[in-house]
């Protein structure tokens, strides 16, 4: 899948949940739809781009960002 395109759904998500008023619900609910609704592989590709501290397309919301660090992947 694109990079680019890997982001923007991220951040899709994250906008979703950014309504939500406790931030710990909204980090878990973002965590938890990619958990459910992804496969490993979007998982593993969005860990490692935000892993290897390459510029990304579009930079990733504060929520998801802080939701991709609890995320598991099959590795």
């Amino acid at each position: 899948m694109s990079r680019e395109l890997l982001c923007q759904m991220a951040n899709d998500i994250g906008a979703y949940f950014a309504s939500e008023p406790d931030e710990s619900a909204a980090v878990e609910g973002i965590r938890n739809h990619m958990q459910r609704f992804w496969e490993p592989r979007m998982r593993r590709q969005l860990l490692e781009l935000v892993d290897s501290g390459a510029a990304l397309p579009e930079p990733l919301a504060p929520l998801v960002l802080k939701a991709v660090e609890g995320l598991e992947v099959e590795r």
